[in-house]
């Protein structure tokens, strides 16, 4: 089997058949490329099919040597085994050279989400004054109050809005679908971008319709929403490090935290797994100090009210 050959079967089929996104296909392919890089380093070519347990075991090894955090190793060699799976699946190969593949261990790291307080202050921060402003207010409380990722958010679309129903249609990883509720806060400020300086906006050719768009007319980068968020962090007083995706976590974490059901934040947030969804379930620490006072038989708090 030729290297580059491989890789486009393998890309063709992450696209078509797994229905990945355009930016895991290439992460995936990034990864297969550096493995090809390692073992054809030299004078000798290896063909995929000849790669073994003890070539990949070097392999791991050389990306330890490069001090990559374990989870960026781990996400190496989980493009690493998807691409031999898929040489096991088109019959390239009889056994699969990395089915004992130990991935690094991962610690579970909660995602960093921001008060309510926190983000009104941002919120607040955004200046008015000006016709991007209201465009840059209206990202923020769509991203708060959908719980969207970024890339969901650029590509939103004026043909995918039902304000009169209270949803919007995204089309999320692998292009899935799904309806989101939207807030009556939300659906005011888009109102009113939409209203007054979004239709007064002249557009660029192909960008007509997409709701948000640049000085050009044309759709925003994934880039801009990030420094708009860095921008309004900054200016409120915000000392976490936040990202577009800060805004999804937060509204998940509220929404769980403020009861309700894990399945249907599960399908607003669209995540294939409730797993993914069960890390929201997280509570800060003064909660978990207030429930142990309050219910523990050997708090104080809990022994004075038993005795009254």
């Amino acid at each position: 089997m030729d290297w580059d050959q491989t890789i486009k079967s393998f890309s063709d089929y992450l696209l078509l058949e797994r229905t990945l996104s355009a930016n895991s296909v290439e992460a995936y392919i990034h990864d297969i490329e550096m493995l090809n890089s390692f073992i054809n380093g030299g004078d000798v070519i290896i063909p995929p099919e000849k790669v073994d347990m003890s070539l990949l075991k070097e392999f791991i090894q050389n990306i330890n040597d490069l001090h990559l955090s374990a989870r960026s190793q781990a996400r190496i060699l989980s493009g690493v085994r998807a691409f031999f799976k898929f040489l096991l699946l088109e019959d390239k190969i009889e056994k699969d050279p990395s089915a004992l593949l130990e991935l690094p261990k991962i610690g579970s790291k909660l995602p960093v989400s921001l008060s309510i307080q926190e983000i009104e202050r941002i919120i607040a921060a955004v200046d008015l004054s000006t016709d991007l402003g209201h465009r840059n207010k209206t990202i923020i409380e769509i991203l708060y109050g959908c719980g969207l990722r970024v890339s969901e958010l650029i590509n939103l679309k004026l043909s995918n809005l039902f304000l009169d129903e209270s949803y919007i249609r995204i089309v999320g990883k692998g292009n899935k679908e799904r309806f989101v509720p939207i807030g009556r806060i939300a659906i005011n400020e888009l109102n009113i971008y939409l209203s007054n300086f979004r239709n007064k906006q002249k557009t660029a050719k192909g960008h007509e319709d997409f709701v948000f768009l640049n000085r050009n007319g044309k759709q925003l980068t994934r880039v801009m929403i990030f420094t708009i968020v860095k921008q309004l962090a900054v200016k409120a007083g915000i000392n976490k490090t936040i990202s577009p995706h800060t805004f999804r976590h937060s509204f998940a974490t509220h929404l769980v935290e403020g009861g309700a059901d894990l399945r249907a934040v599960q399908d607003m947030l669209g995540h294939e797994s409730i797993t993914t969804t069960e890390i929201y379930t997280h509570l800060d620490n003064q909660y978990l100090r207030q429930t142990i006072n309050e219910f523990h038989p050997r708090s104080d708090k809990f022994r004075k009210r038993k005795n009254t």
